[in-house]
């Protein structure tokens, strides 16, 4: 079986893939914490798999996707101490099958490539994989199969978490469509600036981007509140909640075999 891990600022996502099907078998989602050891990333990882009838121990392969730098060194540890395995850490040096159109490919993201990686093999080029995380990424490949670039934004969360700290009479809510854009009350007026601002932002985006490209592509969305944004707006064609760890599976694919 083949581990793959997407490790973001927020929160890191576990996949255990059966190497001769490629099924998917298993999915755990934790939070991202810096200074957790190998250990205790093991000890959350064993059990929660075990319980879907996952065997850590018959992992053959790990491939890791990471934007924190000191997670990505401890859960490399724990792979070579207590699976065994040496894990493939995604980066822009690797042979990934994806030509980086870009001024200084090592500054892209291992997770803006995983992603990209995936929409091609989902639904071709060009492409636009949206990715709703931490922050809020734009990820454009073009007819050629070439990864170009595109843009980053704050993530709605921490939108909402910076302007609910620094306004005292304003206070969390939850990220759901209000009824109007014009709210009555402040927690709709909230809701209205921040997923209807959104999905503003998003169609704004996707607009400039397909004017630049000058084609429109397959629009992609995945990550955290993706779904609530795709239902609000006709130009977004996916929701695709897997599809970092699917990127992470092509790579495997790619590097390995």
């Amino acid at each position: 079986m083949l581990l793959v891990v997407d490790v973001g600022n927020t929160n890191t996502m576990f996949g255990v893939y059966e190497m001769t099907s490629g099924d998917l078998l298993s999915m755990v989602r934790t939070a991202t914490r810096h200074d957790r050891m190998p250990d205790e990333w093991y000890a959350i990882l064993q059990p929660t798999l075990q319980a879907d009838g996952v065997d850590i121990g018959e992992m053959s392969d790990m491939v890791i996707s990471s934007v924190v730098p000191s997670v990505t060194r401890w859960l490399g540890v724990m792979g070579k101490n207590r699976l065994q395995v040496e894990p493939i850490i995604v980066s822009g040096s690797l042979d990934l099958g994806l030509p980086i159109d870009m001024d200084n490919p090592a500054e892209v993201g291992a997770d803006r490539l995983v992603n990209s990686i995936a929409a091609i093999h989902r639904y071709g080029a060009p492409v636009i994989a949206i990715d709703f995380g931490t922050a809020l990424n734009f990820d454009v490949v073009d007819a050629r199969g070439h990864y170009i670039g595109g843009s980053l934004a704050p993530g709605i969360v921490i939108a909402l978490e910076a302007m609910t700290s620094r306004a005292a009479k304003l206070f969390s809510v939850e990220l759901v469509p209000p009824p109007t854009a014009i709210a009555r009350n402040t927690t709709n007026a909230i809701q209205s600036g921040l997923v209807l601002g959104y999905v503003s932002l998003v169609e704004g985006m996707i607009r400039r981007i397909c004017d630049e490209l000058g084609t429109t592509p397959p629009i992609v969305v995945t990550g955290g509140y993706s779904e609530i944004i795709a239902r609000q707006t006709p130009l977004i064609d996916h929701h695709d909640p897997d599809l970092t760890i699917a990127g992470l599976w092509h790579v495997y694919q790619r590097i390995r075999r």
